[in-house]
């Protein structure tokens, strides 16, 4: 299970457009003559889902234009917080996929802590040797070394707060523990009333509508799963604020999640 480019073709499925100008206005519009007032009723619920999307950051893989770091390097961004602010509870500083070619290697600087965690093939990080689904911690202060003898790409969060210990998760010794009917759940790491997480779960399997303590992230490692009005595809990232919600989190393809957010969820 790896995070492939998605074809060309599947460019034509993005419906984002029709939520834009100058679709919405249109859609907006009164419809006379429907029974039921059908064009207030679409007005109204495009309305509802334009303001629950507001506040969230959602990054297509495919529109994340690569940035070359070194040879055979190059990093495409999904979250960067603005400095000028302090972070949210549960925000990252940053979230970013680092793609390295076969014998490349990147020193990082020194930052807060940091997850890894390889998306596709196999990588070096910290001299430890992560595989597909592998999961790496580093405690703040850390000046890591990423390499890949036959490439790889690494997921990479970085974060400020309170100290943490360098935690390794194994993909082949973890498990799937169950969580709730369809959906299996494994914990990466847990602190301060957060985790981070990789949830799998079965096609057709939804989750409740519920809230966000802390931010809540959402990297599609495989498979499709639509929050709210927005589906997400393999290698799409999605960023909710504390404070915000989702009345729909279900999946017709089945899927594995990166998620971190809240140790638990909130049910509303």
């Amino acid at each position: 299970m790896t995070t492939t480019d998605t074809p060309k073709s599947d460019a034509n499925d993005d419906m984002s457009l029709l939520l834009s100008e100058p679709f919405a206005q249109a859609w907006a519009t009164p419809t006379p003559g429907l029974a039921g007032r059908l064009g207030e009723r679409l007005g109204g619920r495009l309305a509802q889902s334009l303001q629950a999307e507001r506040g969230m950051v959602t990054v297509r893989r495919r529109k994340a234009q690569p940035e070359p770091l070194a040879d055979g390097v190059q990093q495409r961004w999904l979250y960067r917080a603005p400095r000028q602010r302090a972070l949210r509870p549960g925000e990252p500083r940053a979230a970013s996929v680092i793609e390295l070619q076969a014998g490349a290697c990147l020193a990082l600087a020194t930052g807060g802590p940091r997850e890894f965690l390889v998306l596709r093939g196999s990588a070096a990080v910290d001299a430890e040797h992560l595989g597909l689904r592998d999961f790496l911690l580093l405690p703040a202060g850390a000046t890591p070394v990423l390499s890949s003898v036959d490439g790889a790409h690494v997921f990479v969060r970085e974060a400020e707060g309170p100290a943490v210990e360098r935690t390794l998760v194994r993909d082949a010794e973890a498990g799937w523990p169950e969580f709730a009917p369809g959906i299996r759940r494994r914990v990466l790491w847990t602190g301060g009333g957060q985790s981070a997480l990789l949830y799998r779960a079965d096609p057709g399997a939804s989750v409740p509508t519920h809230s966000h303590g802390y931010d809540e992230e959402c990297l599609m490692v495989q498979g499709e799963l639509f929050l709210d009005d927005v589906l997400l595809q393999q290698g799409d990232y999605q960023l909710a604020p504390a404070g915000t919600g989702h009345r729909i989190t279900e999946t017709d393809t089945g899927v594995v999640i990166y998620a971190h957010g809240d140790a638990e969820l909130r049910f509303t």
